[in-house]
């Protein structure tokens, strides 16, 4: 698996608007996360720039515009991602992660269920 580029939680923000929306223009993008963040637009075109820079997003000029589309699959991403947390943080034992969960009660009655929901579907598979 090729090791996909890091982005900040910043860049993260923006990525998620053009793995929603994409194709998506400069202007566009710079609307939705004007809504739901203080960012100015030249801020929001920094985070753009940035993406670009990394190899995370493409872009092509249409007309007077950018449009952006992504180069890394957000299912991707989240799996890497999610891969290093546990790595760093629990030795890669998904088991540890949510027993720390669980003995904090940051689990929810709904959320164990559909853990036990995963697991036995996982547990039939198996024996498949």
């Amino acid at each position: 698996m090729k090791a996909l580029p890091q982005i900040s939680e910043a860049e993260f923000e923006v990525m998620k608007i053009i793995w929603k929306y994409a194709p998506i223009n400069t202007n566009e993008i710079t609307e939705r996360l004007t809504k739901t963040t203080t960012w100015s637009p030249k801020t929001i075109q920094t985070l753009i720039k940035r993406l670009v820079t990394k190899g995370a997003v493409s872009y092509e000029k249409q007309s007077r515009v950018f449009v952006y589309t992504p180069l890394v699959a957000e299912k991707e991403y989240i799996s890497q991602e999610s891969r290093s947390f546990l790595e760093r943080y629990y030795d890669g034992k998904i088991t540890a992660m949510l027993s720390a969960y669980i003995e904090n009660d940051k689990l929810s009655q709904s959320e164990i269920a559909a853990l036990r929901s995963l697991l036995s579907k996982g547990n039939r598979k198996e024996r498949d």
